[in-house]
């Protein structure tokens, strides 16, 4: 019997997020290519793609690496950040710009 409601949970668990927006994140932009700013470094990020083998869902951990790289970005100084690779394995590089706008 708990073996049946273990997997309901996995389930559950498997879309939930847990990454949650740092104070002043919200202000940074995303961008799908080089803005032509000041480039202000490089920050690589990950969650977990997977719990007790069960994939997540992949929209929600790419919302979560977008919203890890957004909680980086003030720390450099950067109000502007973009992609440099897909995410991979629950892993995603970004780079940050500072473009004053």
């Amino acid at each position: 019997m708990r073996q049946l409601l273990f997997v309901p949970l996995l389930f559950a668990l498997s879309a939930c997020t847990w990454v949650h927006m740092a104070p002043g994140a919200s202000a940074v932009r995303i961008v799908s290519s080089p803005p032509g700013c000041e480039k202000r470094g490089e920050v690589e990020v990950s969650v977990k793609h997977s719990i007790a083998f069960i994939e997540r869902n992949p929209l929600r951990v790419r919302e979560e690496l977008e919203t890890l790289a957004r909680n980086e970005a003030p720390g450099l100084g950067a109000d502007t950040i973009h992609p440099l690779s897909d995410p991979i394995r629950g892993a995603q590089r970004w780079a940050a710009w500072r473009c004053g706008g």
